[in-house]
């Protein structure tokens, strides 16, 4: 998975995921890694963000969240980042591996 999320709430994001067991690798848990990017966005009308200005293109620090979620954790892992994202629509790709 890769999810993008305010860095104040990574704490919160790590919990959930540890809830889940979410990042499990062999006799490891908790395994993750993200990084510091900028995101960009523009609210539209009917939006409710949580930052930013409807009608105005915004930019923020976010970190990319990343980590490996077997097939059968999958849905309660997506269910688990939603309850602590602080987004309308959180953003968050599942990217199937092949090994």
């Amino acid at each position: 998975l890769e999810i993008f999320i305010p860095e104040t709430h990574l704490g919160q994001l790590r919990h959930a995921l540890q809830s889940v067991d979410a990042g499990h690798l062999g006799n490891y848990d908790s395994c993750l890694a993200y990084s510091r990017v900028t995101g960009s966005w523009r609210p539209l009308p009917g939006a409710s963000p949580y930052d930013g200005t409807i009608g105005v293109l915004a930019e923020a620090p976010e970190l990319k969240v990343e980590l490996r979620v077997s097939a059968a954790r999958l849905e309660k892992t997506i269910a688990a980042i939603r309850a602590v994202h602080p987004y309308e629509t959180p953003e968050i790709f599942i990217l199937p591996l092949l090994n």
